[in-house]
């Protein structure tokens, strides 16, 4: 893995569509590319156009670099003081403030120390990497303004599986210890399934396992999504496992870059999430993310007679869901 270091310009910014998705009010990221390197990711599609690509001479479609900027606590420290208007920030929206170059500066740790200093502001956190647990003395001591995720996409059993499409980001069972650390030291806690594959962790005991565990977690919210279909990510998740001989879960993958597969997936997840949550839970609870785009008209009016929990996004959301 090449690591790369571009200075960036911003610290924290409002962001509209994570306020949409009633995940927060404010983003920091503290690069461009993230080294967890998830074969689905959708963040080389969104930050194509980003200078940085040029400016260090790389395609952002290819694999195997991250790109990181050391400096960000600065402006994350200038923007919390001068910000007025203050809400919840998420850390991080497009990459992964304790991944593996992440952790080489302490960023993670930095930022937050840098928002938590200044009154009105909250935290929701978003990792892949249990080194978060590392953190939980700091946000002991704020324990009413930061929300922890562990972004959960599997149960143990498919540990290898998630090895192939998250190559460098902490175990399943690692993720799910530092999700259980947190419940036990009181903090708060919100659960991230996204994205939940065919074949590799939306079949319904998988689902059902994963609500467990966010119940038993006090987990304030469960989010869920399906995986987004555009761009690359699709076809390179499926490469991947077959290279690595994971052919079930492959086929599984393939065929839901196609629309009307793609509908069928959603629909199957979002009964298993309704149903889990209905069963264990308060289906209030559930925040099913979707940008129903792409359904075929029968799924979308399907989803339409029992949407508890789903969060319409894009066109259908500024119109109003029904």
């Amino acid at each position: 893995m090449k690591v790369y270091e571009y200075a960036l310009k911003a610290g924290i910014t409002r962001t509209k569509e994570f306020e949409r998705k009633k995940l927060a009010t404010h983003a920091v990221n503290v690069g461009i590319r993230c080294g967890h390197e998830c074969t689905y990711c959708s963040t080389p599609s969104l930050l194509r156009m980003h200078p940085a690509f040029k400016a260090l001479g790389l395609d952002p479609f290819d694999r195997g670099y991250a790109i990181v900027d050391p400096t960000t606590p600065e402006r994350v420290a200038r923007d919390a003081r001068r910000i007025r208007e203050r809400g919840m920030v998420q850390l991080c929206t497009t990459v992964d403030a304790w991944s593996p170059e992440a952790q080489k500066h302490d960023l993670g740790r930095r930022c937050l120390e840098a928002i938590l200093a200044e009154p009105g502001w909250t935290v929701r956190i978003l990792t892949k990497n249990a080194a978060i647990i590392h953190d939980y003395d700091l946000i002991e001591k704020h324990r009413d303004r930061v929300l922890i995720g562990l972004s959960i996409t599997a149960t143990p059993s498919m540990d290898e599986v998630i090895s192939t499409i998250e190559p460098n980001t902490s175990p399943i069972t690692q993720r799910m210890a530092a999700f259980w650390e947190a419940h036990y030291r009181g903090l708060r806690t919100y659960a991230m399934f996204c994205p939940l594959l065919p074949k590799v962790s939306c079949m319904a005991d998988s689902v059902d396992q994963l609500v467990r565990l966010a119940v038993e977690c006090d987990a304030e919210e469960i989010f869920a999504e399906p995986v987004n279909p555009r761009g690359s990510g699709l076809r390179i998740t499926s490469e991947a496992l077959s290279r690595d001989h994971h052919y079930d879960a492959a086929c599984g993958v393939i065929p839901i870059r196609r629309a009307e597969e793609w509908s069928w997936y959603v629909v199957r997840l979002l009964r298993h999430l309704q149903s889990s949550v209905r069963a264990h839970s308060d289906i209030g609870r559930l925040r099913f993310l979707l940008y129903p785009s792409r359904l075929i008209p029968e799924k979308l009016e399907e989803i339409r007679r029992d949407d508890a929990g789903v969060i319409w996004l894009g066109k259908l959301q500024r119109q109003g869901a029904r």
